[in-house]
């Protein structure tokens, strides 16, 4: 059914300052939640945090007073929809079960997007990031087991594979080689440019989440990795906003931020299974489509031009959660060897020059060794294996995939070889 955000009603603007019970009184049980119900409160939390944080940016440099209004207004409409939706994970789940959900948030929710990517090259570039998502949910996997004793499948749920990917300790580069080119506004689709937004709105949550927690815990090996992971998360950022066009006006980046909002807390609305939840992502969305009508009304003002221009006439779907495994395996054994090219392309580890600029990086970040490598050596010491979650016949390609995913001139110290890890993996 074409939905047309542009022609419902919305909840007025005066309607929807909230009370602080209402704010922050809900939240969902660790131990009955489904799995993409969490992944949805994950996702949701950095689409908010992303529309807060484009509005105060914006606000820095506009001069048009009714703007300066609209924006001082939804900025805490924003902010208070952040709250309830981060407030719904509850206080008995740990840092690791909430990272595992971060993962699984970033591996289905980019398969998903690479599969209805209309473009190209920003699905390879999905690809791309998806492969390097995966391996973090393995590093994790295995400290949520040494910490608090939790099995993958209890946050993942049988919905995601937990296996090495490419490896975590080759995500590291030069930044300048994350760049990537930028899509064209006036020939991009509606779908891309939501899809973009969608999951660098993901990444950049997850990146803020590691840095703002990954310090709780004591032991040291824990905090480098999720100081490791923390920062391929900022490399994600820096790939994903750089396939971004770069001369969309203000106005027009308002306008894709509230179709976004519509679009993505439609997409729950329609998915969600919990009925409490679902009653927020109704909630939120009427109150999106009335901002989203208003930056309409801004932008025919300031830009002279019809808004269905930019976003078309129906909502597009950027974060429906199913599994992914199979998609995600296929990519697995075709990429697990593509790295990143110095002219914004993608090339593979054996077309690699000797002065590629992220061997320099790698040399000098791994010169004490890789925390991600290290780990696994942890979990081997105490149990003799590593934990893995996945078919056997994705298991017996590991080694394969090793062999493949190892072969860089810059290696950490402690790298885990083939051998050791056939050891480790029984």
């Amino acid at each position: 059914m074409n939905f047309n955000p542009l022609k419902e009603k919305g909840l007025p603007l005066e309607k929807q300052i909230r009370t602080w019970h209402d704010i922050a009184h809900r939240k969902f049980n660790k131990n009955d939640v489904n799995c993409y119900t969490r992944t949805r409160q994950i996702l949701m939390n950095g689409i908010e945090v992303e529309a807060w944080n484009f509005k105060h940016n914006m606000a820095r440099v506009c001069n048009h007073e009714d703007t300066l209004e609209f924006l001082a207004q939804t900025k805490r409409i924003e902010d208070a929809q952040q709250s309830t939706i981060n407030w719904l994970a509850p206080s008995d789940q740990s840092v690791l079960e909430t990272t595992l959900g971060y993962e699984q948030v970033a591996v289905d929710l980019t398969a998903w997007l690479a599969q209805n990517e209309p473009d190209p090259y920003v699905k390879e570039t999905f690809d791309f990031g998806l492969l390097e998502d995966f391996d973090h949910l393995y590093r994790y996997a295995q400290w949520a087991y040494m910490v608090h004793g939790i099995e993958p499948d209890d946050i993942v749920q049988h919905q995601t594979d937990v296996m090495i990917g490419r490896p975590t300790q080759h995500h590291h580069n030069c930044n300048i080689l994350r760049l990537r080119r930028a899509y064209d506004k006036s020939k991009a689709s509606p779908q891309t440019k939501v899809n973009i937004l969608t999951v660098l709105s993901g990444e950049q949550q997850t990146h803020n989440y590691y840095g703002e927690h990954g310090f709780e815990y004591g032991n040291e090996l824990l905090r480098e990795t999720y100081a490791e992971i923390k920062d391929v998360e900022e490399e994600h950022v820096t790939m994903y906003e750089s396939l971004i066009d770069p001369t969309e006006s203000f106005y027009e980046k308002l306008l894709m931020h509230e179709f976004t909002e519509v679009c993505t807390y439609h997409n729950c609305m329609e998915d969600e299974l919990n009925d409490d939840i679902r009653a927020i992502w109704e909630q939120f969305l009427d109150i999106e489509i009335n901002h989203l009508k208003t930056a309409s009304e801004l932008f025919k003002k300031y830009e002279k031009r019809d808004p269905e221009e930019i976003i078309g006439e129906t909502v597009v779907h950027p974060c429906h959660f199913e599994s992914q495994k199979e998609y995600v395996s296929k990519v697995l054994e075709k990429e697990v060897d593509k790295r990143l090219a110095k002219d914004k392309g993608y090339q593979y580890i054996k077309d690699i020059p000797d002065d590629w600029a992220s061997y320099k990086i790698q040399d000098i970040s791994g010169k004490d060794g890789a925390p991600s490598e290290n780990t696994i050596r942890s979990i081997a010491v105490q149990q003799g294996k590593d934990i893995v979650v996945t078919s056997d016949k994705m298991r017996d390609k590991i080694p394969e995939l090793m062999e493949r995913g190892l072969q860089e001139k810059s290696l950490a110290p402690d790298t885990v070889k083939v051998d050791e890890y056939k050891k480790y993996h029984k």
